[in-house]
């Protein structure tokens, strides 16, 4: 059996944001309805807080089985932090798809362009039960790759009427302000300070900080947070005093990312979760019942999301004649 095989630009030419939006709203009702096996992720620590191996990445296993696509198969992606000063970027990552009836492999694909896809879609679906009304107006931090897939995720569900970007380098957010002026319909503002960046509607982080930026105090009342990586961006009271907060993975949002913390403390377990964006999504759980709710949404990342984006990129793939044949035997 041959394997097809691939790239970045294939898969840029048969899948779009819009797409990836789609997609993503599908998989968190299926994930809801039971038909999305999902494992936690496994990481592989290589040093990103572990203090041996001292490379400053990490590696992640993100296995899935998607039932509406009825599809399976595992990302394999990571982050180093010292890429960038190499020319090298920052994210890598590889996605294999296999016939779920037989094992055989598919697809080994690019991850990297389907990652910052889905991510910005995870973030964009939640919005459409947290925020009401056609516009929107975001607070971000971070003005790097996901930082755009943001923007554009969002913007393929509200009309953003305002975009106040923050990060620790200017002339990033001056890039950033530049680059997106045509996805954005209203104006696009460099914040002077971090505390200048929570100003809007929905707060993003899409950092990799160590430390707790976002203050409780900056977030006014109906206010959506969206704290989207692995890191500890977000205040221990702002946690702790949100009105609601709802995350994609239960288990593995409680070991790893903004809830890591309060959660290792006891501060915070699973009775304190108000509901998962899938239960949202199908309607199990409501989402925003009040204009003055301050709620936190952890979209953490979970591999369905990749392999069902994945597999919709393979069959148009196949459809169109793209990629190449591989026999790995």
């Amino acid at each position: 059996m041959e394997t097809l095989l691939l790239s970045r630009d294939d898969i840029a030419q048969v899948v779009s944001m819009k797409d990836a939006v789609e997609v993503v709203e599908s998989n968190f009702r299926g994930i809801a309805e039971g038909t999305v096996v999902n494992p936690t992720k496994a990481v592989l620590d290589l040093g990103e807080t572990a203090p041996f191996p001292a490379y400053r990445g990490f590696m992640n296993a993100m296995p899935a089985y998607v039932g509406w696509l009825d599809s399976a198969g595992m990302k394999w992606v990571g982050g180093f932090r010292e890429n960038p000063a190499r020319g090298l970027p920052f994210i890598s990552g590889m996605i294999l798809l296999v016939d779920p009836r037989t094992g055989q492999f598919l697809a080994v694909m690019d991850g990297v362009l389907i990652t910052a896809l889905r991510t910005g879609a995870q973030s964009a679906v939640p919005l459409k039960w947290l925020h009401a009304g056609p516009a929107i107006r975001i607070g971000l931090y971070g003005a790097g790759v996901q930082a755009r897939a943001q923007t554009r995720a969002i913007a393929e569900v509200f009309a953003i009427e305002a975009l106040t970007v923050y990060d620790i380098q200017r002339e990033a957010a001056e890039a950033f302000a530049r680059e997106m002026a045509p996805v954005v319909k209203g104006t696009i503002v460099v914040a002077e300070s971090p505390e200048a960046a929570a100003a809007g509607q929905v707060i993003i982080c899409a950092t990799q900080a160590k430390d707790k930026f976002l203050k409780d105090a900056w977030v006014k009342p109906g206010t959506t947070v969206i704290p989207m990586g692995s890191y500890q961006e977000c205040e221990d009271d702002l946690l702790l005093r949100a009105d609601k907060i709802i995350v994609d993975h239960v288990e593995q949002c409680l070991h790893r990312g903004a809830l890591r913390n309060v959660a290792a403390a006891g501060k915070i377990a699973e009775r304190h979760l108000h509901a998962t964006i899938g239960e949202m999504v199908a309607g199990k759980k409501a989402g925003r019942t009040s204009p003055a709710e301050r709620i936190i949404c952890i979209p953490l990342g979970i591999g369905a999301h990749d392999i069902a984006v994945a597999t919709v990129a393979y069959r148009r793939a196949l459809e169109r004649g793209l990629g190449r044949r591989f026999s790995f035997a």
